[in-house]
């Protein structure tokens, strides 16, 4: 068998995780981190504490070595990939649906909207966000705390506390979504039909999750 079964963080709940080795390197996932059963992680990958990895995700380090930092939600259907250059993707950064990561630098705090795209050897900045449906060109350099946005992506203005503050209570909605996944998410078989007086989850202004009702 090409690829190797591992624990999802013992979550016994799921299926198990499968990752591949390539040349002999196997991907690196701390314990702490949620890795959805249905993304793929291969080769020269290493995935820090407290990360979610959403469904769908590919982390393809058959190339470049990726190296996803602390904090990190890398959501449904991404793509992470490197060629001779690493991938480096800094603490807290926060990347949309089906964004696509190709041997680039991310550092600390970003937000990269959904299906955006960043090419090699572009740098984006601590704490700036790019906007959705964005291409970064090869080498660009986004400024820290900026926001950034279009084909090609050009600069549209600083970004505010206000704008900040969003983005960090935006990252802690995923921070406590590891947990939640790691306590609660189960396989099962789904009901026929909605049963009488059906729960709903609760969330807080913030999107921080409060129980279910």
């Amino acid at each position: 068998m090409s690829g190797a079964q591992t624990s999802n963080s013992a979550n016994s709940r799921l299926p198990e995780l499968m990752v591949y080795a390539v040349n002999g390197i196997v991907p690196v996932v701390d314990p702490s981190t949620f890795v959805h059963p249905t993304a793929v992680l291969i080769g020269d990958v290493i995935v820090g504490p407290n990360c979610f990895i959403g469904p769908n995700a590919s982390l393809r380090g058959d190339f470049g070595r990726i190296v996803v930092g602390a904090g990190v939600n890398i959501q449904d259907s991404c793509c992470v990939h490197g060629s001779c250059n690493d991938t480096i993707v800094g603490d807290d950064a926060h990347i949309g649906h089906g964004a696509v990561i190709h041997a680039c630098e991310l550092k600390r705090n970003v937000l990269i909207g959904i299906n955006s795209t960043i090419m090699d050897l572009a740098e984006i900045g601590e704490s700036a966000i790019v906007t959705a449906n964005a291409f970064v060109k090869i080498g660009d350099k986004v400024a820290p705390r900026t926001l950034v946005g279009g084909i090609p992506a050009k600069f549209i203005k600083e970004l505010s506390e206000q704008d900040l503050v969003k983005k960090v209570n935006g990252t802690s909605v995923y921070h406590q979504l590891v947990g939640r996944c790691h306590e609660t998410m189960t396989a099962c078989e789904p009901l026929a039909a909605e049963e009488p007086g059906r729960q709903r989850m609760t969330f807080a202004e913030s999107g921080l999750y409060t129980g279910v009702e």
